[in-house]
């Protein structure tokens, strides 16, 4: 009886909506949740445990494999430890493959560290040029505030990754190994920052006081000798020539003497890295398939190429992506991580933990409309590496991720063929690939998506 009073006094209740949380409203919401007593059994769970344990599908878990019918990689993963380097990771994850080839041996890297500071120079560079073009806007406007949002972040496209490969090279990971701050970047991005927002100010101020074009670039030098100067200190300096020698698999010695990082990057980089487009899938009604689309003011090299996607449907991409990998070349990707994800087994599935049952609720929006209201959007990069095919139709997906080798099968990942669907962005492909519609898209005008579009969230 008592039950039935407190169901009435809800359905009252709920009748009377008001703008304001009235003790009566909250009173009927304590009212129904102690009305269940499956509520009640789910709070001393999760109060006790953590709600992914509790919301995982047992099922999903025993079928995941790590079997595949096509896998490339025999070789150990990487680490970006605690750093947003994933796009470089990969990127150099990619043309790794190649070049442990090449030299026939059984592992290499690139140096991370070394692009990265060549990419922090250069996007210090980018930000205050961007400063400087927007000079004549108010220090209110939302294009100013959200470039000071993150002036020099960790985070990239593939056009970034290629943009700084093209201008200064690679070098083995031996001639510029990893420093403390490499591998843990927040301290040094912070002084960064902190140095580049005052020097937006001066700039801006400058710009107030009458001061020419010239004046201001000027200054932007003597800011990039300061952030040169940081960067030095933090992650060492450049090489700019070197001795490469290394043992192969056969014990035969092999040495590669008085290289540059164009001259290394030339010999070992395997894969026509110029060749790549960026494939996305938007499925927004804003994005027409099939049209290129660019996001204002993303880059790092000024007058380097620009950040472009082409939007394909997510069926095409998947075909893409096996043909690369049945030729025998891992496939660069970028993706929302974070989602249905359990990093011990290191498995993806879009059904992989069942929160609308645990909470009595539904939480479900298609991929469009996590786009657009924030739910979504790129936060990592990784490389595939496998796939198991069946009936010409993927079912799962090896991933080679770059946080060391704890998780997952040490290292290397299974995305279950539904979180493709759901999560997967982007993917680098070769031209050749394409279809020659898609090819002559290219050639088209890109659409300019505004700065703050979770298309360019990867960058950031």
């Amino acid at each position: 009886m008592a039950r039935a009073r407190k169901k009435s006094s809800l359905q009252s209740v709920r009748t009377a909506a008001s703008a304001k949380l009235t003790p009566a409203v909250l009173a009927a919401m304590e009212d129904e949740f102690q009305a269940n007593p499956t509520y009640e059994i789910i709070q001393n769970a999760i109060t006790s445990v953590s709600v992914a344990s509790l919301a995982k599908r047992r099922s999903v878990v025993t079928e995941a494999d790590h079997s595949f019918s096509v896998r490339l990689d025999d070789w150990p993963v990487t680490n970006q430890k605690s750093s947003g380097r994933c796009w470089m990771f990969a990127g150099l994850n990619l043309f790794r493959a190649g070049a442990i080839n090449k030299m026939k041996v059984k592992n290499f890297e690139f140096s991370q560290n070394h692009v990265m500071f060549w990419d922090k120079i250069e996007k210090a560079n980018h930000f205050l040029e961007t400063i400087i073009e927007t000079r004549k806007l108010t220090q209110d406007d939302r294009t100013v505030a959200f470039l000071l949002k993150d002036p020099i972040g960790d985070g990239g496209q593939w056009n970034m990754f290629v943009n700084v490969i093209r201008k200064h090279g690679l070098v083995p990971k031996a001639a510029m190994p990893e420093t403390e701050s490499s591998s843990s970047t927040r301290v040094m991005n912070g002084r960064l920052v902190a140095k580049l927002r005052q020097s937006a100010k001066l700039l801006r101020d400058m710009h107030a006081g009458g001061a020419s074009l010239h004046d201001l670039r000027q200054t932007k030098h003597d800011v990039l000798k300061v952030a040169h100067r940081i960067l030095s200190m933090h992650l060492g300096t450049p090489p700019t020539r070197f001795d490469w020698q290394w043992q192969d698999k056969k014990k035969k010695f092999h040495r590669d003497a008085n290289m540059t990082p164009h001259r290394f990057a030339a010999k070992y980089v395997t894969v026509p890295m110029d060749d790549y487009v960026c494939l996305v899938h938007d499925p927004r009604k804003t994005s027409p398939t099939g049209r290129v689309f660019t996001v204002k003011h993303l880059g790092n090299v000024v007058g380097g190429e620009v950040v472009k996607y082409l939007n394909v449907d997510v069926a095409l991409m998947k075909r893409i992506a096996m043909r690369t990998l049945r030729d025998s070349e891992p496939v660069w990707f970028g993706c929302d991580v974070g989602k249905q994800m359990d990093r011990e087994l290191g498995l993806w599935d879009a059904n992989l933990l069942d929160y609308d049952r645990l909470y009595d609720t539904t939480f479900a929006m298609d991929k469009a409309s996590r786009l657009e209201y924030g739910a979504a959007c790129m936060t990592h990069a990784m490389l595939f590496t496998g796939v198991d095919i069946k009936a010409g139709k993927p079912r799962r997906w090896r991933v080679e991720n770059s946080w060391g080798d704890k998780g997952g099968e040490k290292g290397f990942y299974v995305m279950n063929d539904s979180w493709f669907d759901e999560h997967v962005f982007e993917i680098a492909a070769r031209r050749k690939y394409l279809p020659a519609k898609l090819l002559a898209a290219l050639d088209r005008k890109p659409i300019v998506l505004p700065p703050w579009d979770p298309m360019g969230s990867l960058a950031r």
